[in-house]
C-alpha cells in the first residue's frame, strides 16, 4: 500500500502537538450576497451551541462571536484531533445604507444566517421628471451662469 507523505502537514501536526491548540479567535468561513432589498450572510459554525453565538452592532460594525467546546472522555489518548475548539470571530463594516434596527439571525444545521436589510433611503428609486410649462425658459448669462426665468 502506497502512502502519501506531506511534509507541510506533518510540520503543522507536530507544531500543533508541541505548542498546543492555537490561541485567539478563529475565522469562520462565510458567504455574503444581496437578494432583493437585503443582504444575506451565511457563516459555517458546525458543532456550535446556538446559545454561545453572540451578534452585535456597534455603529456600522457587525460582530459575530461563537464558542465551540469539544468534550472528551477523561484519560482519552487522542489519535487524531482536527476539529478546532475555541472562539470564533468575524467582523464586517456595514457601511451606510443599512437598516441596523431590522437585522435578524437564524442558526440551522450548523449555518448561521444573518439577514441585513437595506434602508429605505438607500434603495434604488425612480425620479419622476416633471414636464415644464411654456413660461419657464433657460437662459445663459455672461460668465457662463445659468438661470431659469419663470
Amino acid at each position: 500500500m502506497a502512502m502519501n507523505f506531506d511534509p507541510f502537514r506533518e510540520l503543522d501536526r507536530m507544531s500543533e502537538t508541541l505548542l498546543g491548540a492555537r490561541q485567539g479567535p478563529r475565522l469562520m468561513p462565510m458567504d455574503l450576497y444581496r437578494e432583493g432589498d437585503h443582504y444575506v450572510l451565511a457563516a459555517d459554525l458546525p458543532g456550535i451551541d446556538p446559545g454561545s453565538v453572540d451578534i452585535d452592532v456597534d455603529g456600522q460594525l457587525l460582530t459575530i462571536r461563537a464558542e465551540r467546546t469539544l468534550g472528551a472522555a477523561e484519560g482519552a489518548k487522542w489519535i487524531a484531533r482536527e476539529r478546532m475548539a475555541g472562539s470564533f470571530l468575524r467582523q464586517l463594516n456595514l457601511g451606510q445604507g443599512i437598516d441596523i434596527e431590522r437585522i435578524a439571525a437564524n442558526y440551522t444545521n450548523g449555518v448561521l444566517s444573518v439577514t441585513i436589510p437595506v434602508s429605505e433611503r438607500a434603495k434604488p428609486r425612480k425620479i419622476e421628471v416633471a414636464a415644464g410649462n411654456d413660461q419657464d425658459t433657460l437662459t445663459v448669462n455672461e460668465g457662463n451662469q445659468k438661470s431659469v426665468d419663470a
